[in-house]
């Protein structure tokens, strides 16, 4: 039968709509076990050769010429090259408990494994980034540069008045989904840029803000308009939490932390709590961005707020490691030099 012929019964499109979901459902599903038994394979051959090199004491020279004879019985196969039977035997001594492979390790493909093991020594902190890959579906590029960007020891950490403010249950969700500090050096701006231009960088850069934000922000506006008692006021950036439920509203300031923005910030989160929730909208989040903080100074400066607002840094550029601090030239030393 014809597929044009096809199409002129009734309920057809509904059917082929159907089929095809399920067809890429179950496509996904073999493709995820299949790679789950190629991990469970790779960590029973490296706990083989942890084995083995223990009670027999095996060395480089062995694992070679057991490449060879594999890749000579499999010669269709990939993966039984002599630098992967290394990532198998890492990745067995990294987990050992065969329970953790089956309901973690083997749910993210061999890849990413591999740039875990390479990338990441602390076993807390592996498998933080184990779990957070299964549960955001991180790609292999994503994963890495949170990695790189030091999520692990970010989330959770601006200083917020969360606990006082919302239900226990939206309060914990709240913390870990905001960082500090903040990492925007995918601007390529300077320490010196202004507000507002590292606010249309990061607008130019959203969907790499978006990313670093974290999943569930929908970006709903720049220089956001309200109007108050008939006074004109502009939000820097409005964005929605669909897993909160709620506005988060995003102030960014060029300068280290000062009392008075936590007062501005209170300001804009209330207005958008009478203008734009409706009873299904949990409270509004504010979220203000600065240059740094003392966090004394901020944390006092929450105390006599009722709205939920945290306080983060964001940074713009890498921070120069210690030994070589003092040791570039500024940038007055350097236009001197041109100048001559």
């Amino acid at each position: 039968m014809s597929t044009d012929l096809f199409q002129n019964y009734e309920g057809h499109g509904d059917l082929l709509t159907e089929l095809k979901d399920r067809i890429r459902s179950a496509q996904v599903k073999a493709a995820l076990a299949v790679n789950r038994e190629l991990v469970l394979l790779y960590w029973s051959i490296g706990r083989d050769i942890l084995e083995r090199q223990q009670l027999q004491g095996w060395g480089a020279k062995v694992l070679q010429q057991l490449s060879k004879d594999l890749r000579r019985s499999f010669p269709s196969m990939k993966g039984l090259s002599f630098r992967n039977l290394n990532y198998m035997r890492m990745l067995a001594r990294a987990w050992s408990d065969e329970s953790i492979v089956q309901q973690l390790v083997a749910q993210i493909p061999w890849g990413h494994n591999i740039r875990l093991l390479e990338k990441v020594k602390d076993p807390a902190e592996r498998r933080w980034y184990l779990q957070a890959c299964i549960k955001h579906g991180w790609s292999r590029d994503i994963m890495m540069m949170q990695i790189e960007t030091g999520l692990y020891r970010r989330e959770g950490q601006a200083i917020t008045n969360f606990e006082r403010t919302l239900p226990a249950h939206q309060s914990d969700l709240a913390q870990q989904t905001i960082k500090d500090p903040y990492c925007f050096r995918f601007l390529m701006l300077d320490g010196d840029s202004r507000e507002r231009e590292t606010e249309q960088a990061l607008v130019n850069h959203l969907q790499k803000f978006l990313v670093e934000l974290g999943i569930g922000f929908a970006f709903l506006g720049r220089q956001q308009r309200i109007e108050v008692g008939g006074d004109e006021f502009f939000i820097d950036l409005l964005f929605y939490h669909v897993k909160l439920h709620a506005y988060v509203v995003v102030e960014l300031k060029a300068t280290d932390f000062k009392p008075e923005y936590a007062g501005q910030l209170n300001f804009y989160v209330t207005a958008i709590n009478e203008m734009l929730c409706t009873p299904e909208d949990h409270p509004t989040i504010g979220l203000l961005l600065c240059r740094g903080k003392n966090r004394l100074v901020a944390e006092w400066s929450l105390k006599g707020i009722d709205n939920p607002i945290g306080v983060s840094e964001y940074e713009l550029t890498e921070a120069l490691p210690d030994d070589l601090k003092g040791k570039l030239p500024s940038i007055e030393q350097l236009e001197s030099e041109l100048d001559h």
